[in-house]
């Protein structure tokens, strides 16, 4: 069960323990423009991020909080200079942990998640992560992967811009 959090009206914290008990959780929006440390590694920031999160326990009483997250991210290609657009869905479930030796306990698919010890979480900070996570180390727009098909070059090309070539074929002569 969530909750539609009006845009600009996402909580800043919440009780994550809570809504593990009370099996809830919010949904909202946020503009790119207010993740300062996205918007470094975005072209600009036009446009909004819808996200849901979450919270229950699984059948193995595991807390957890579950992350939707939808957004359509402008990056700058880096192989034409030009802005596009890439979008980003993401469902991440994070087991929510107290001591970092509880990693080892959670079930296969999750992600730990260390939770501070009065148990509120930013939800901006955590739409924030992921999303800084989804973007690509090199951003590059659909349909310029090709010039990578052309790798690696025929062996004919690497010799001659080995610039020792010239010197071995002096000592095969002699």
């Amino acid at each position: 069960m969530s909750a539609e959090v009006p845009p600009g009206r996402v909580p800043e914290v919440l009780d994550a323990w809570r809504l593990v008990a009370a099996r809830r959780g919010v949904e909202g929006r946020l503009p790119l423009s207010a993740l300062d440390r996205l918007a470094g590694l975005l072209h600009d920031t036009d446009g909004e991020v819808r996200f849901s999160l979450d919270f229950d326990t699984d059948e193995l009483q595991t807390p957890y909080a579950e992350l939707k997250i939808d957004a359509a991210l402008p990056l700058l290609c880096q192989r034409t200079l030009e802005r596009f657009v890439m979008p980003v869905q993401i469902v991440q479930r994070l087991g929510l942990i107290r001591d970092e030796a509880d990693e080892a306990a959670l079930p296969p698919g999750y992600e730990p998640l260390l939770m501070p010890e009065d148990g509120m979480l930013r939800p901006s900070e955590m739409v924030e992560d992921e999303l800084i996570l989804a973007v690509p180390v090199v951003p590059m727009a659909p349909g310029n992967e090709a010039v990578e098909s052309d790798w690696p070059a025929p062996a004919a090309e690497l010799e001659a811009a080995n610039p020792f070539a010239a010197l071995s074929a002096l000592k095969k002569n002699n």
